[in-house]
């Protein structure tokens, strides 16, 4: 189903404010006495939960004397800790998709309500939520399941329209005790077994992961069963639940990508190869390009490609973006790049690699992708966007 509304936790989903809270809370603890801390991931457990329960419950602090804790906490954390914090990375792009979407979007946080809103505008994203609700300094140990609600009550939308988005299992809970779907990010401090005990609906690996939750497209992974591992890929059929609960069979090819390269010459020539190509059964006219390697930079993969294939090198190289060209069954991303300012150099072929370099004028390129004589997806893709940038004068 599509949701309506997407509720989202502040602490550890939206804003990494790991490090301002955990030095906060060890500035409280030194200064009452407690034992000093070595090593400040263990404060982790102040991250998200109400401040005055932790330090009861972890710390065996009586009431009184966790209100003082809470206290000197906000004296560091209040002009220091709090811009000791970054947000996750894909979430300004996720808040923006969200917001064109159509969705309202909120936070309903157990933190301070001013922090929040500090920080919203701090990181400049306060104008893509249409609710702020968290809690007040003189009473932060609501349950997270009220201010759940309060956040519904001023989106007006009911809990079936809505999602919670979190990364604890406070986060769910609450969801859970208001009938509404709840949804736990692996990117904050929680765990995908916490996540499963604590009944979410979903889990995300990715930000990306939380639009296809909201708009009913998620598919949640519940089983792989590898068939075959090769050099270059990886073959597995899937079992995954879909947004409305059934079952279905995903087969999927796992790739580690690769990188694609557009050489512009000083007389505006592409630099091409042509090679057979063993699938098609043909000769495939091509830009340079390759397979990356694990974990490699795609920018040198594509730098090595371009020389050890053409001979080229170059001094100017720039991104083009990146493509999927198999979507529906392979996980393989291909990046783009542009190349001027070419100097020649050395060609380097692997063993068994046969091709020959060509050099094609760009317009003559662009009428054999339009006539489809080039047929490669990366290489029309490739020659599109750089004949773009020459027209219309970005391409320096």
């Amino acid at each position: 189903m599509k949701y309506k509304a997407v509720l989202f936790d502040f602490d550890g989903t939206i804003c990494d404010t790991g490090e301002g809270i955990m030095k906060s809370a060890a500035f409280a603890l030194e200064a009452y006495g407690y034992p000093a801390v070595e090593d400040s991931n263990s404060l982790s457990c102040f991250i998200g939960p109400p401040l005055l329960i932790t330090f009861q419950e972890k710390y065996g602090a009586d009431p009184a004397a966790a209100e003082k804790l809470v206290k000197k906490f906000r004296e560091r954390y209040t002009d220091t800790g709090i811009y000791e914090s970054a947000l996750y990375s894909g979430i300004t792009p996720l808040l923006k998709k969200l917001k064109e979407d159509g969705f309202l979007l909120a936070i309903a946080s157990s933190k301070p309500q001013e922090y929040i809103e500090k920080l919203l505008v701090h990181f400049k994203i306060n104008k893509y939520f249409n609710a702020v609700a968290g809690v007040s300094f003189s009473a932060d140990c609501e349950p997270k399941s009220d201010i759940i609600m309060r956040c519904l009550e001023k989106l007006g939308v009911t809990a079936g329209e809505a999602l919670m988005v979190g990364d604890k299992k406070y986060d769910i809970d609450g969801a859970r005790m208001n009938h509404m779907d709840g949804m736990g990010v692996l990117w904050g401090y929680g765990t995908p077994f916490e996540f499963i005990e604590a009944g979410a609906k979903f889990i995300a690996e990715k930000p990306d992961d939380i639009e296809a939750a909201a708009l009913g497209f998620f598919e949640q992974t519940e089983e792989v069963n590898g068939i075959f591992s090769g050099r270059i890929f990886t073959v597995h059929e899937d079992i995954v639940m879909l947004a409305d609960g059934t079952q279905a069979k995903r087969e999927l090819v796992d790739h580690n990508g690769g990188v694609a390269v557009v050489p512009l010459t000083e007389e505006g020539k592409i630099i091409m190869v042509r090679q057979f190509r063993a699938p098609y059964k043909e000769i495939v006219y091509e830009i340079p390009a390759g397979k990356l390697e694990k974990s490699e930079e795609p920018c040198r993969a594509g730098l090595r490609e371009l020389e050890e294939e053409c001979g080229v090198t170059a001094e100017k190289f720039f991104e083009l973006g990146k493509i999927y060209p198999t979507p529906g069954y392979c996980s393989e991303i291909i990046h783009i790049y542009g190349a001027v300012h070419l100097k020649q150099s050395r060609q380097r072929l692997d063993e068994g690699e046969f091709l020959e370099v060509l050099e094609i004028p760009l317009e003559t390129a662009f009428e054999k992708c339009m006539s489809g004589e080039f047929r490669d997806a990366k290489t029309v893709i490739g020659i599109m966007k750089i004949r773009e940038m020459k027209n219309n004068g970005s391409l320096s």
